[in-house]
């Protein structure tokens, strides 16, 4: 078990560095999250998603995400039914690395 963060998932956090970015909230401040991944989730098609971090705790933020050209576009997943489809794949996809 980690006790760096109590997250209870046996893994180094030194190994952990991951690319940031920063997003504006609603109020206009910004966080520095950690991206933890870009992944496509079966059964909706054309559409990829990320998973965030905010640096200053252990959430994971998933968000719908989108490349136009040099931009990048993350729009809040606002059905409940395809949140939590996005929310089980997610699951799936880091147990699977923490395996």
């Amino acid at each position: 078990m980690c006790d760096n963060c109590g997250c209870g998932h046996d893994h180094d956090h030194e190994e952990m560095e991951l690319e940031t970015m920063f997003l504006t909230l609603d109020d206009d401040t910004e966080m520095e999250c950690g991206i933890l991944g870009v992944f496509q989730v079966e059964g909706i098609e054309g559409k990829e998603f990320i998973a965030l971090m905010p640096l200053e705790d252990e959430t994971v933020l998933l968000y719908e995400y989108k490349e136009i050209g040099e931009e990048i576009e993350l729009n809040v997943i606002e059905e409940d039914a395809m949140f939590d489809k996005v929310s089980e794949a997610f699951n799936e996809l880091f147990d699977d690395e923490e395996e």
